[in-house]
């Protein structure tokens, strides 16, 4: 009797269980029946169902993110560029997801990496890798999420976004546009060389023009001057002589002397009757 007992407690307990699910904050459900969809969108919490007949499948209602690994797309130009980017991606319609991608993760990022690879693909190959490189990653971040979004509707997900997170040049079109830019950045300093020396040249030439003009107003006025300092000298030197003319003839006279006998063994071959020994005779005298 009391093992009926346990059995029939038991078989209660197990059918209880079976009718109970919990959903998580996080998550959102459906009830199937059968492997069809009865309820969809089933709110966080504790909830009843029929055991054995219906079964449920939980699903991440979070954010999302699909990072896949970088890929090369071509240019307007056909160059190669790796492109990495990820996608935020949620679970909008939970009936829709499971019935599109049968309730698998794995299915659905493949399908939306899928996509996003697509629409790189088109943007990337409409541009140019100037204008891709010179800020329009963000426009075209903004039309793949526009496409992907129009596409993940079908699959019931919402796209939050796309990025790009790097854009590299291949190796080969790295060094081809390294070498491009060193000769472009070498020719700008060339002419900034060519026109800095063309400077230096009429600075210089300046600088010269003036230190002639100054030489020569300076050369100019010292002239000036040294003929006012002459004419003021003999001015003088003409009042001094009429003052006493026989003393001003003197005093040029005893000079004369100085100058011509200041070294004893110079020699002078000049006859004592001569007027520059007029006064020097008188003396003797």
């Amino acid at each position: 009797m009391k093992s009926v007992l346990s059995i029939l407690v038991a078989a209660v307990l197990f059918i209880a269980s079976s009718s109970l699910f919990v959903v998580n904050q996080w998550e959102t459900a459906v009830v199937l029946r059968l492997g069809e969809i009865v309820k969809a969108d089933v709110e966080p919490g504790l909830h009843l169902k029929t055991p054995f007949i219906n079964n449920v499948r939980t699903f991440d209602a979070r954010l999302q993110t699909l990072d896949a690994p970088p890929e090369r797309y071509l240019t307007s130009e056909k160059k190669n560029l790796e492109v990495d980017s990820f996608v935020k991606w949620r679970i909008k319609d939970v009936a829709l997801f499971y019935t599109t991608m049968n309730g698998d993760n794995r299915l659905a990022g493949m399908r939306l990496g899928q996509i996003v690879k697509d629409g790189l693909r088109a943007e990337f190959g409409n541009r140019t890798v100037k204008e891709v490189i010179s800020g329009e990653r963000v426009e075209i971040a903004q039309k793949i999420k526009d496409t992907t979004s129009n596409a993940a509707n079908a699959f019931g997900i919402e796209i939050e976004d796309v990025r790009i997170k790097r854009i590299d040049l291949a190796k080969d079109i790295s060094e081809s546009v390294y070498r491009r830019m060193e000769a472009e950045r070498n020719r700008v300093a060339k002419d900034l060389r060519s026109k800095g020396a063309e400077s230096a040249e009429k600075i210089r030439a300046d600088a010269d023009r003036q230190r002639v003009v100054i030489l020569a107003e300076a050369y100019s006025e010292a002239e000036v001057l040294r003929g006012k300092g002459d004419a003021k000298a003999s001015e003088i030197y003409a009042k001094a002589y009429n003052a006493d003319a026989e003393f001003y003839s003197f005093y040029h006279s005893i000079n004369a002397y100085q100058k011509s006998f200041k070294d004893k063994s110079d020699v002078m071959l000049v006859d004592p009757k001569s007027d520059f020994f007029k006064y020097f005779n008188e003396s003797v005298k």
